[in-house]
Order: structure tokens, then C-alpha cells, then sequence
């Protein structure tokens, strides 16, 4: 493998996107509009979706509490189940055999689910002591922010390099960089180290930007947020590569990439927690590169995590590039 090869195609491919102004301010721009959009639309409150913890079986409190049309989701552990109400992943908690509901008055909806709890007259509901959750509140666009800037590096990563690698195979591109001395693996190198200069450029600058004016928590490291910036973008833009390997036409390559991101965008936790899931959706979101990004991200800026925190969600992505890169440069064909 040449350096010097990768170098030349590495210089050339960051030429072409920066000398396109029009598609590198709109790299720009609409990152910054779907967050600061977002971030106006729900800076009060999150979708309308309830959920509500339960320390025990769901269908016995269900049956208890007597409040339909939510979602109840088992809880491992009354700490976990605490700081999930903290962060907005659940929107009650409650605990029949203590007698106890744990609520934030951050949330809305946690105030609204607690008004039913209580009924009409809002009297204490009988057997269930009210429980303040304790710490710093979470706003909802605290905990949305990862996730926006999360999604726009998956649609950066995959549509970039699978609609070039495509439209280069398309034009003849490839056909004749075949004639050159350049293998499939230092192509693909290239590629991949220029879309992940681009990524962490413009998801830097969004970032710093957008805490500039949102200000919200970053209370782990930001050398663990770049690592897993680094790492989330090198297993996104593989999994492009897999698409891009063979693909010829640029429509079947859309259709493709959306059935990989509207998936992960809406399993991943991006919108919404995803505790309220059918359990085997849980397991399918675990295998998607976006959920372990995202959980990483927020770990850290939320809670402060650190490195052993968040290193299983590190390894995953690790592993996950790896498959994804043997699999894209097995799979590659210049024409």
C-alpha cells in the first residue's frame, strides 16, 4: 500500500468538495438549521409519547395504576430508573411494593402522567409517596442535541461517499483509475480519510457553534466526544462503502442508503428514548452503529462518563468498522 498513492487521491477528493461552494454551504447550513430548528420546536418539552418505569412487572402495575394508552417498561434497578427520569427516558417511575413514584418537575409530561396518577381532585393517590428526582435537570433539547448532530454525521457519511464512489463508476471515473497503479484498498483509504476530514470538521464547528447559543451540558471530556466522533464516522462511512462497492446507479444507491438510515434514525434513539420499544426492536437498534454513537455521546455530556463507561459502545463501533471495511474492500469492482 502507497502513501503517496492515498495522499494523491486524498488531495484531489478534498479538492473537488471544498472548490463546490454550493454543496459545502450546504453542508454547512442545514446542519445548523436542523439543529437550532429542533432545539426552538421542543425547548419546552418532548414529543408527545409517555412512558412510565415500573420496578416489577409492567402488566401489574398496569393493572394497578389503571392508566392506559402509555407505555410501561421494566426497570433493573430503582438508580437506573431514577436517573432515566432525570434525563427524560422515562416520564414516571414507580415502585408498588414501596409504595413510590419518582417524578421530575423539569417534565411536562412527567406532570402530566402524575396529575393522572393522582386523579381529578389531585389528592395523593393512596399507598404512592411522591418522590422529586434529585440532581441537575436535564432539558429535553440537552438531550436531543447529540442525537441531531449524531444523525447529521450518519447522512454526511453515508450519502457522501456512496452517491461519489457511485457517480465516479457511473462517469467512468473508476475505469480510469483502474489503468493506474492504485489498488481498490488504497482507494477506498482515501476516500474514507477525506470524508472523515470533512466530518469532523463541519460536526466540530456545529458543535462549538450550537453550544455557543444553546449552551447545554458537557460534562464528560472532549477528547472522549472527538474519539467518538473519530470512530462513529470511520463505521458510518463503511457501511457507505459496502453500498458503494458494486452499486452503478445512482438511484438503486439512494434507495439503499435510505433503507440503512431511516431505520437508524428512528431506532437509534435520535428523537426518542428508546425504552418503550418491543424488546426485540431494542436488540435490532444494539446492532446499528447510530444507536452506540449516540449513547456514547450523550453518556459523556450528560453524565459525565468516561473512558470504561462508554468503552463497550467504543468497541462496538471498532468492531463493527472492522467488518465493514473487510466486507467493502472484499466487494469493491471499478466498473
Amino acid at each position: 500500500m502507497s502513501l503517496r498513492r492515498i495522499l494523491a487521491v486524498f488531495v484531489a477528493r478534498n479538492r473537488e468538495f471544498f472548490r463546490d461552494r454550493g454543496t459545502l454551504s450546504w453542508s454547512i447550513i442545514l446542519p445548523f438549521a436542523i439543529v437550532f430548528g429542533f432545539a426552538f420546536a421542543f425547548s419546552g418539552s418532548a414529543p408527545e409519547r409517555y412512558t412510565i418505569g415500573v420496578l416489577g412487572t409492567p402488566d401489574a402495575a398496569r393493572q394497578a395504576l389503571g392508566i392506559d394508552h402509555v407505555e410501561y417498561t421494566q426497570v433493573a434497578d430503582r438508580e437506573t430508573g431514577v436517573e432515566k427520569v432525570r434525563r427524560h427516558q422515562l416520564d414516571l417511575l414507580v415502585d408498588l411494593d414501596a409504595g413510590r413514584y419518582w417524578v421530575s418537575d423539569a417534565s411536562p409530561k412527567g406532570y402530566l402522567l402524575e396529575r393522572v396518577l393522582r386523579g381529578v381532585t389531585a389528592q395523593q393517590p393512596s399507598g404512592l409517596e411522591r418522590q422529586a428526582v434529585p440532581g441537575r435537570t436535564i432539558r429535553y433539547v440537552d438531550w436531543l442535541v447529540p442525537g441531531l448532530l449524531a444523525m447529521n454525521m450518519m447522512f454526511t457519511a453515508l450519502f457522501g461517499v456512496g452517491f461519489v464512489i457511485v457517480r465516479y463508476r457511473k462517469n467512468g471515473v473508476l475505469k480510469r483509475l483502474k489503468a493506474t497503479p492504485l489498488t481498490p484498498a488504497e482507494f477506498l483509504v482515501a476516500q474514507l480519510a477525506s470524508r472523515l476530514l470533512i466530518i469532523v470538521a463541519i460536526t466540530s464547528a456545529i458543535f462549538v457553534g450550537s453550544n455557543a447559543v444553546l449552551d447545554f451540558p458537557i460534562l464528560g471530556s472532549w477528547v472522549l466526544l472527538l474519539l467518538i466522533l473519530v470512530l462513529g464516522g470511520i463505521c458510518l462511512i463503511s457501511l457507505g462503502l459496502i453500498i458503494a462497492a458494486r452499486t452503478a446507479s445512482e438511484e438503486l444507491a439512494g434507495g439503499l442508503l435510505n433503507m440503512l438510515s431511516w431505520p437508524m434514525m428512528f431506532l437509534s434513539g435520535v428523537w426518542f428514548s428508546t425504552e418503550g420499544l418491543h424488546p426485540w426492536l431494542q436488540g435490532l437498534a444494539r446492532a446499528l452503529p447510530l444507536t452506540h454513537v449516540i449513547e456514547a455521546a450523550r453518556a459523556v455530556m450528560i453524565d459525565g462518563a468516561g473512558l470504561a463507561e462508554i468503552a463497550p459502545n467504543l468497541v462496538a463501533l471498532a468492531a463493527m468498522s472492522a467488518v465493514f471495511l473487510a466486507l467493502g474492500a472484499a466487494l469493491f469492482r471499478w466498473e
